[in-house]
């Protein structure tokens, strides 16, 4: 039917040799066909019909036997990445009529993979997960080739250089379909033992000893003082440590370092050597810097933003910086300062124009281009906030000037109100016209959740303690006669509404609080109003039970303003409140009075100047600072009352029926209204060190004092320090100061007997403490579902009775570990384990040794 000839031919375009029409005898023996009948045997998922549509030859069509289009049909159905198998046969001919046959064996699926040499189930989980190895995969050599090198490479960057990976398949019957085949897979892998690292050799480097050198690496070579963490050699990190060195030697004027060979030379199977050859090159200094295209600025105001002179050491890593800081958003760099002030178009860059001897003139050339304003500012993605408490807080407005220190901030500002998924605000331009200077911007916001409730429970010395807290943190007052705006409470507006309720078998806590953080809806002054109220009964802890008739009352509200302030900047935040609360003892006698019935009233103002710039995320910042300082007093009543209370006990109102002082009515006399002032204050700074690694320093301290002397400092407002820092209820207004490693309030002063050399704790609190802090923090995970940081700590403070005692080198140290999971409906949870190194003032004691504390509801 065919002759030999052509016969041959058809077999070589059946293996894809596209070069077949070049060949004399084929070009010679070529005829048009048309095609009669396509016909598909073989194994196949497809349709005879669908199989035809990807040859793209259909009945009718005309085509040379042999010719360049058969060739190009097999190519295209082996791209199609389906088939393991093509082959095209003509059954016969009858005049110009051709009769083809598709032959096609379908690549298998994959039925199931086994994974053998891997102890952890989550492992073997990744590998198929990674390599997208689920039942109906097509197996192909390239599936089986890529994932046999994605495992490979895995090991290898987790320092398993042998590791070896074998794959095979093996068919299987299906017995659901006979039209494809399928196959399990079968992995085996052997990770082999981890490559150390014997010995790194540096040659050529003069300037730079050998441990200069290496202190650039993350890859070490083993010793003896890592014998806890072995020197596991991984590709990737050994790359960017030569880039490491070169970076070194740049920074230090050094710009035509480099490294001329490097080795890895393998010693054994568990060990290796590297050795590097470096050029160290001669040291440059910087010559002249002239700007070329500036006239916005002046060269002396680029000459003072960029900090380098005639005559220093050549630092390429430096000058890039002060261009352009690609690391920090809000670096002073000349472009930020082009790009803050509206010049969004604008370019810099850096010419080296002259090198002569050991010096190296640049030209900063610049484009600064035109002026770039907003046409739109849309937001996207709030379904529950409402458009207007986002948009008062927007910095970038439609018609401003752009400023890329607007944006970031008010990235910042976004994600500070706890109301979006702080990771994932996103601003974007679009578009952007440079030609007209416009552009819009949009920002991406996820809402995340803004209510919190707090439900916890658990037995102290008194039994069993109660809280139930329900925080609302987007929070609308006007939504409260919109029945339709329940879901479960009015929401969207931005103000907090907080209620709380803690209780045990002898005491009670009421207490309600509202923020509303625009007054008027125009500027950001924020109104902070609290109510609350404590029953406290006495507690008889031999019997335990409560007796209540003898009880405490607490009584008190406050009424606050903050506004944000322009000067120095607008990070700045001015406060001040009023509070009141009333105590009133009822058949009361603990020791906090000598009065068993009376009552005690706490007027105060306070006084507060803040300062918050942290990064982004409030539950983990990357960077910035935020600092309080605070000042509480009440009026000085002793000035204008015309009561000498250094001489209260001679007087015959305040003696009983014997003549004696009557401490009751003197220490009512006292405290019928508190008289005190109260200094604070925090800081906290946070660095970022390495990648999301963050140090927060934290410093604290705190002041109880007196107008008058006589009069005394009251028993009210004091500082106990040490534990987790939970307050809990407080009966008198004390500050609870969080100190790890010690039991909670333990760190109070000691009342020293120096008739008998004995120490005796207070329990009255103290009047003055400092406590500082250094917390390591890095995230295992920042997702708005569920916020997870680990930590390390080390902090110190003490507490003291006054400045006669004040040592600030005098500290209860700790040290310690934790973790904080912050999801948004429970707030802040988390659990530390603090070494104490120190005794407890008063137990003469040595070190106090580990303590578990839990966190609960704290601020971040």
């Amino acid at each position: 039917m065919m002759n030999k000839q052509l016969l041959i031919l058809l077999i070589c375009i059946a293996f894809g040799f596209k070069s077949i029409a070049q060949n004399d005898v084929a070009i010679a023996n070529s005829k048009e066909y048309t095609i009669a009948e396509i016909k598909v045997t073989g194994t196949s998922n497809y349709n005879e019909q669908t199989v035809v549509a990807f040859t793209g030859l259909r009945k009718g069509d005309k085509i040379f036997i042999p010719g360049d289009r058969m060739s190009n049909v097999i190519k295209k159905l082996w791209d199609l990445g389906l088939f393991s198998d093509i082959n095209f046969y003509i059954n016969k001919i009858e005049g110009d009529q051709a009769f083809l046959e598709l032959e096609i064996q379908e690549v298998p699926e994959l039925h199931e993979v086994t994974i053998s040499g891997l102890k952890k189930k989550k492992r073997r989980e990744e590998i198929i997960k990674n390599n997208k190895l689920k039942p109906g995969t097509k197996v192909t050599e390239n599936l089986i080739a890529n994932t046999r090198a994605n495992i490979k490479k895995d090991y290898t960057s987790d320092g398993y250089l042998n590791a070896s990976v074998d794959i095979r398949t093996t068919e299987i019957q299906d017995t659901t379909s006979s039209e494809s085949s399928k196959v399990d897979m079968i992995l085996r892998i052997d990770k082999g033992e981890k490559v150390k690292i014997s010995e790194i050799n540096i040659e050529g480097n003069e300037v730079f000893s050998d441990n200069k050198v290496r202190a650039q690496m993350s890859t070490k070579r083993k010793n003896f003082l890592r014998f806890w963490k072995r020197s596991k050699f991984i590709e990737e990190d050994y790359i960017n440590d030569k880039k490491e060195i070169i970076k070194k030697y740049k920074e230090d004027g050094y710009r035509d370092a480099r490294i001329t060979s490097d080795s890895i030379i393998k010693i054994d199977e568990e060990e290796i050597a590297i050795n590097i050859n470096l050029e160290e090159g001669d040291r440059y200094y910087f010559g002249d810097i002239n700007f070329l295209g500036n006239s916005v600025y002046t060269d002396d105001q680029l000459h003072q933003i960029l900090g380098i002179k005639k005559g220093d050491v050549y630092n390429g890593t430096l000058l890039k910086k002060r261009i352009a800081d690609n690391e920090s958003p809000d670096a002073n760099d000349i472009t930020n300062l082009y790009q803050n002030n509206g010049f969004l178009f604008s370019q810099i860059n850096p010419v080296e124009t002259r090198i002569y001897n050991d010096t190296i003139d640049f030209e900063i050339r610049i484009v600064e281009g035109k002026e770039a304003y907003f046409d739109n500012v849309i937001v996207n993605g709030n379904d529950k906030t409402n458009d207007h408490v986002i948009y008062r807080n927007l910095r970038t407005r439609p018609g401003q000037k752009y400023s890329k220190e607007d944006v970031v901030r008010t990235v910042r500002e976004l994600g500070q109100l706890g109301f979006f998924d702080a990771e994932q605000l996103s601003p974007e331009f679009k578009n952007v016209n440079p030609n007209d200077g416009t552009l819009d911007l949009e920002y991406n916001v996820v809402e995340s959740g803004a209510s919190q409730i707090e439900l916890q429970g658990g037995y102290g010395g008194s039994g069993f303690v109660g809280t139930l807290g329900l925080s609302f943190n987007n929070f609308s007052l006007k939504g409260i006669f919109d029945k339709d705006a329940y879901k479960p409470l009015p929401m969207g507006d931005g103000q907090t509404l907080s209620l709380r309720l803690q209780a045990s078998t002898f005491y009670r806590t009421f207490s309600l609080s509202f923020s509303e953080p625009w007054l008027g809806g125009k500027k950001p002054v924020r109104l902070t109003t609290s109510l609350s109220h404590t029953v406290q009964y006495y507690y008889d802890s031999f019997n335990a039970e409560a007796d209540k008739d003898r009880r405490f009352l607490i009584t008190g509200g406050s009424i606050g303003l903050a506004k944000r302030l322009t000067i120095p900047d607008d990070y700045f935040t001015l406060s001040t409140a009023l509070s009141f609360q009333h105590y009133n003892l009822k058949n009361y006698d603990i020791g906090l009075f000598n009065f068993p019935d009376g009552y005690a009233n706490n007027f105060a103002i306070t006084l507060g100047i803040s300062r918050d710039n942290t990064y982004t995320n409030p539950i983990f910042p990357m960077g910035g600072s935020k600092f309080s300082l605070t000042a509480k007093f009440t009026p000085p009543y002793s000035l204008w009352n015309g009561i000498d209370y250094g001489d209260l006990e001679n007087q015959s109102d305040y003696k009983d029926s014997e003549g004696d002082p009557d401490l009751a009515k003197i220490d009512q006399e006292k405290f019928n209204w508190l008289e005190y002032y109260k200094i604070k204050f925090n800081g906290d700074w946070y660095n970022q060190i390495a990648g999301k690694l963050v140090l927060r320093t934290n410093v604290e301290f705190g002041f109880l004092g007196a107008y008058n002397s006589d009069r005394g400092i009251p028993p009210f407002e004091r500082f106990y320090l040490g534990g987790d820092g939970l307050g809990g209820y407080s009966l008198d207004g004390r500050e609870t100061i969080r100190l790890r490693g010690y039991p909670n309030q333990s760190l109070v002063p000691i009342d020293r007997d120096y008739s008998s050399d004995s120490e005796i704790t207070s329990s009255d609190g103290a009047t003055i403490y400092n406590k500082f802090s250094l917390e390591l923090r890095y995230p295992i995970t920042l997702k708005p579902s569920a916020s997870i940081y680990a930590l390390t700590f080390a902090e110190g403070g003490a507490s003291y009775d006054g400045f006669k005692d004040y040592n600030p080198y005098q500290l209860n140290r700790s040290a310690g570990f934790g973790v904080r999971i912050f999801m948004p409906a429970f707030g802040l949870l988390g659990i530390d384990f603090g070494y104490g190194f120190d005794p407890i003032p008063g137990t003469g004691t040595g070190a106090n040794g580990w303590e578990t504390h839990f966190i609960i509801g704290q601020q971040f």
